[in-house]
C-alpha cells in the first residue's frame, strides 16, 4: 500500500509524473484492486480511486457516473480486472477502462439532461395536473431516463395512484393532451412515456 500510495501521489497532475486522467485512473483501479488490502469494500473503494484521480486530473468535481457504469457491465469488469490482474500487461485493461469511461460521460450527460428535462415539465405542468397524475408523473422520474421498461401501461398507473380504471382512463389521455406524456399502442396494449423534448 506504501508503494500504491506513492505511485498515486507520483503520478497526480502535478506530480514527479503525471500520467493522462484515464490511464492514471485506470491504473490506480487495478493496482489498488490487485493489492485487494482489505477483507470487504476493496471493488468499492477501487471504484472511488479510479473517480478520485479522474478528478484530480480535470482540477475540479467532475460529473462522472464511472462506479454506477463500472457496475452495469460488472461481469466483464471482475472478468477483465482478473485477466490483467494475472499477467503483466494492463493494455486491454485499459483500453475497456476508458471505454467504460467514455460510456460513464454519456450516462452522466444522459442525467443532467433528464433532470433539466424532467424540472421543465414538472414547472410547465404546475397547478394543471391532479395529484395522481403527479404521483405517476414523480414515479416515472423514479426510473430514471430510460423510464419503466416497455412504458407506463394502464394498470401501472392504477397501481401507482389506486385510481379505478374510469379515472385512469381521464388521467393518462389528460396527461397526453397536455404533452406531459407519449402514447404507443390502443387499448390494453397502449403504454406511456414521457415527453421529455417538449420545450
Amino acid at each position: 500500500m506504501k508503494w500504491f500510495v506513492s505511485w498515486f501521489n507520483r503520478t497526480a497532475p502535478g506530480g514527479k509524473e503525471p500520467l493522462p486522467a484515464i490511464t492514471r485512473a485506470g491504473t490506480a483501479n487495478l493496482f489498488f484492486e490487485s493489492i485487494h488490502p482489505f477483507e470487504d469494500g476493496n471493488g468499492r473503494i477501487g471504484r472511488a480511486i479510479a473517480e478520485k484521480a479522474m478528478t484530480q486530473s480535470f482540477g475540479q468535481p467532475v460529473l462522472v457516473s464511472l462506479a454506477t457504469t463500472i457496475l452495469a457491465h460488472q461481469k466483464r469488469y471482475y472478468e477483465t480486472l482478473e485477466r490483467a490482474n494475472r499477467r503483466n500487461h494492463i493494455t486491454q485493461w485499459l483500453v475497456w477502462f476508458a471505454e467504460i469511461a467514455l460510456e460513464a460521460q454519456r450516462r452522466s450527460l444522459a442525467q443532467a439532461e433528464f433532470i433539466i428535462a424532467k424540472s421543465k415539465l414538472l414547472d410547465r405542468l404546475r397547478g394543471q395536473i391532479n395529484e395522481r397524475q403527479q404521483k405517476a408523473l414523480v414515479r416515472m422520474f423514479r426510473e430514471g431516463p430510460e423510464g419503466f421498461k416497455g412504458g407506463l401501461s394502464a394498470g401501472n398507473y392504477s397501481t401507482i395512484t389506486d385510481a379505478s380504471p374510469a379515472t385512469t382512463t381521464r388521467d393518462l389521455v389528460d396527461l397526453v393532451e397536455k404533452g406531459a406524456l407519449i402514447r404507443a399502442g390502443e387499448r390494453r396494449h397502449a403504454r406511456y412515456t414521457l415527453n421529455l423534448n417538449r420545450d
